[in-house]
């Protein structure tokens, strides 16, 4: 049996690919996020807690797979799921406390890159 539309096979098959439907589903039918959340690709996120039974399938998985820190953009591609999706579900999980977000280290908080060669150059004379 197939979909008329695509071509594909139709029923339970068709959720292991990316479809929109199955998308609209694992977002809870949200387009986009309201919060003020600052989830972007290279920001660290680490599971506080384990999933518990409740758990959606694709936030289980976000809570097992960020037993040690992972960035956005890994966590996406692990899923394979769009980076959209995967902020969504961030999002919620952050929200009710089961990870922690923190962005990347900002170009100013980073030693500065003469000091950095002078240890470099130190070391390589020992």
């Amino acid at each position: 049996m197939t979909d008329q539309h695509h071509g594909t096979p139709a029923g339970p098959d068709r959720w292991g690919e990316q479809t929109p439907e199955r998308l609209y589903v694992i977002t809870g039918s949200r387009a986009a996020s309201h919060d003020r959340t600052s989830i972007d690709l290279v920001s660290l996120v680490v599971a506080r807690v384990g999933p518990d039974p409740m758990t959606p399938p694709e936030q289980a998985a976000i809570l097992r797979l960020c037993e040690t820190p992972l960035s956005v953009a890994e966590i996406s591609a692990y899923l394979r799921l769009p980076v959209r999706v995967v902020t969504l579900l961030l999002t919620d999980l952050l929200t009710d406390g089961s990870v922690q977000v923190r962005g990347p280290v900002p170009v100013a908080v980073l030693p500065d890159r003469e000091l950095i060669e002078a240890v470099i150059h130190g070391l390589q004379r020992l």
